[in-house]
């Protein structure tokens, strides 16, 4: 297909090429052709019409409006003409007679006459013809005749005709077409050696490309195609090589995926069946088969939340994970997480920091996707605390989020692990010999959750010392308040009815003035 792709645009370049060539050298032969007749005309016509007036200087009146050419005195001069123009040159009266004439172009032996319709053009002021001028040539002549007159502007009385054969063009035309093979040949020659080049640097990363995509197609997710320049094939070959990229991560997590879900789900199947078949066959004794029977049932809620922990990671992964914001508590899901992990926590003497001065703070999110990110903190924080160590929760309100912390003591995370915790199946080393019931799906769903109410997480942790996880809630925009205004209006009726009491006032207090006048009189 490449092979194909690469000679289909090497032929078209070439063909174009080509094309190219043979109209610039059908343009470069006619324009050629123009030029040498005009060059020809203008030689031929300067010479006939020069010796037109020499001719006159030899012309005898005998009376009577007859005229004599010296024929002799003119010859030598004539002959001398023709060889240096490599032309026919010849003299007529107005009949057709041939008075005088040299031929070094046909090779013509004494020619008598010539059509009298060719000297009555000429005669006329001007004659140019392209053809065996009446029979006279054997092939084609290209002839110019001019009238001769006594003098300058006096009667004519004959015409001077000079002429060249056409086979002179013709066979200048094909040295100069030879020439122009020649050089059109070369120049395609290189042309074509340049356009393979060119082709086969412009396929070469198609080829590779598709070297590539059927490895891809084989499995092998290695090979990468080379970035050799920066226009539209380097952006190709950069994007190719990104969605090989890709394509191996999807890979690595498929495989990874697959490994951990077999791993997880093989090591509780058999710790279940195991219990089962030995109590079963009488192996494990009545009396302690409650015992193994709870531990069946925490395998079993092991398996429930490996589930539920699939069933998220594929709501997230197609979409459909969607958010039912409300109004609740934050704090008093953080108090009844922790009452969850009451059993772990009193076993392993965890003391609960802060809680005596924690106050009701309420966020505004999906209550059962916040609850399942405290319950996966939680759980990490009790699983990881030391023995006798503490964990501290805290609410803080902010302007625009809520910030939850969740801090435990413990041994910590180490800082290469650290950038990774949230991935995808990821455990460290570590975290793993002291994680038995985990696979790495915990923090990457509560990162998600998050991400998905538009919040974040981030963790800190001192080797030996503490690991601080903290998470951010956004506050919804509040509406504006439009209650301010009400005080405004009171205030401004109570200042028109104060002004409207003391108008009244004014206007009571004359009358009262004139009946106390009268009461004094």
């Amino acid at each position: 297909m490449q092979k194909s792709i690469f000679k289909r645009y090497l032929g078209i370049t070439m063909a174009i090429v080509l094309m190219s060539f043979v109209m610039m050298g059908s343009v470069l032969m006619v324009f050629f052709g123009q030029y040498w007749r005009q060059e020809k005309k203008a030689l031929l016509t300067q010479n006939a019409g020069s010796i037109a007036g020499v001719s006159r200087r030899f012309l005898s009146d005998k009376g009577e409006g007859q005229y004599e050419l010296q024929t002799e005195l003119l010859k030598t001069f004539i002959s001398g003409f023709s060889v240096s123009i490599d032309a026919d040159i010849f003299i007529t009266d107005l009949e057709g007679h041939i008075l005088l004439g040299n031929y070094p172009n046909s090779k013509l032996t004494e020619p008598q006459e010539v059509p009298k319709q060719f000297v009555d053009q000429a005669a006329k002021g001007m004659f140019e013809g392209r053809d065996t001028f009446g029979g006279l040539y054997t092939s084609r002549y290209y002839i110019i005749g001019v009238p001769m007159s006594v003098q300058e502007e006096g009667p004519v009385v004959g015409a001077v005709f000079a002429a060249t054969s056409a086979a002179s063009m013709n066979s200048v035309q094909g040295e100069a077409f030879k020439i122009f093979l020649l050089s059109a040949g070369a120049a395609i020659a290189i042309t074509f050696c340049m356009a393979g080049m060119f082709s086969f640097r412009l396929v070469k990363p198609l080829r590779q490309m598709s070297a590539a995509a059927r490895s891809f197609g084989a499995g092998d997710f290695s090979m990468r195609v080379p970035v050799t320049s920066a226009d539209e094939i380097g952006q190709l070959a950069v994007s190719f090589n990104n969605m090989a990229d890709s394509l191996t991560n999807s890979e690595g997590m498929r495989r990874s995926f697959i490994a951990n879900v077999s791993h997880e789900l093989k090591t509780p199947m058999t710790t279940i069946a195991g219990f089962i078949d030995g109590i079963l066959d009488g192996t494990i004794p009545q009396e302690e088969q409650s015992k193994y029977l709870h531990i069946v049932s925490d395998e079993v809620k092991r398996l429930s939340r490996l589930v539920k922990s699939m069933l998220d990671l594929s709501r997230i992964d197609s979409g459909d994970m969607e958010i039912h914001p409300a109004r609740f508590d934050m704090t008093n899901t953080i108090v009844s997480t922790l009452l969850t992990f009451e059993k772990s926590i009193d076993e392993k003497q965890i003391e609960i920091k802060g809680l005596e001065d924690a106050c009701p703070q309420t966020v505004y999110g999906d209550p059962d996707l916040l609850h399942q990110v405290v319950y996966n903190l939680v759980e990490n924080a009790v699983k990881f605390t030391n023995t006798g160590g503490s964990i501290t929760p805290r609410v803080i309100d902010g302007i625009d989020r809520t910030t939850v912390v969740i801090e435990n003591t413990g041994p910590g995370i180490a800082p290469e692990d650290l950038p990774m915790v949230f991935d995808r199946f990821y455990k460290g080393d570590k975290s793993r010999s002291r994680d038995k019931n985990g696979m790495g799906l915990g923090l990457y769903l509560v990162r998600t959750i998050l991400k998905l109410h538009g919040g974040d997480i981030t963790v800190s942790s001192v080797q030996g010392e503490f690991c601080r996880f903290e998470f951010t809630i956004p506050k919804p925009p509040e509406p504006p308040k439009l209650k301010e205004k009400e005080p405004r209006v009171r205030e401004s009726k109570r200042k028109q009815d104060k002004h409207d009491k003391h108008d009244k006032h004014e206007k009571e207090s004359p009358e009262r003035s004139k009946e106390d006048d009268g009461h004094g009189k």
